[in-house]
């Protein structure tokens, strides 16, 4: 694990709030000048702690307003039927995250849909035929209280 000083963290936190936000404004607002902290951004980027820079959409405005976590129990647990689960999992367009867990179910996928008829449809279509399921539970989320996308640093 790359180490990180204080140069670091501020840099992560303001491109967590904005990866937009300019060199220039970012090497002033965390002390450095544009060269080094330009430096340090591609450090960063090179080594993984940056994975990557996306647009966060607002679910409503591109017709995916409703929320639901599925819950995946698998018939087996071997190493081909997890891996042809994950494979098929990560294809579907439908699914955005995929996380495999512990407890009573294998896997909790977060799944973005228009209404509950698109669910339906999801859930016979894409994932009731997903490679050796053995039961799905679906549970909508009323509601957003609190959705965050950085990481406390």
């Amino acid at each position: 694990m790359t180490e990180l000083d204080r140069f670091d963290r501020s840099i992560l936190s303001l491109l967590q709030g904005n990866a937009r936000m300019a060199n220039t404004e970012l090497a002033e607002r965390v002390g450095l000048s544009p060269s080094a902290c330009l430096r340090r951004v591609q450090r960063l980027e090179k080594v993984g702690i940056i994975a990557g820079y996306v647009a966060l959409l607002d679910p409503q405005a591109v017709g995916r307003a409703s929320t639901v976590f599925v819950e995946v129990t698998l018939e087996s647990q071997t190493e081909e039927a997890v891996a042809a689960f994950e494979q098929a999992a990560t294809a579907c367009p439908d699914v955005l995250e995929c996380h495999l867990t512990s407890g009573d179910f294998d896997y909790l996928l977060r799944v973005a849909v228009p209404d509950q008829q698109e669910y339906e449809r999801v859930q016979k279509r894409e994932l009731a035929r997903l490679p050796h399921v053995e039961r799905i539970k679906g549970v909508f989320a009323l509601r957003t209280v609190s959705k965050r996308t950085d990481y406390p640093l």
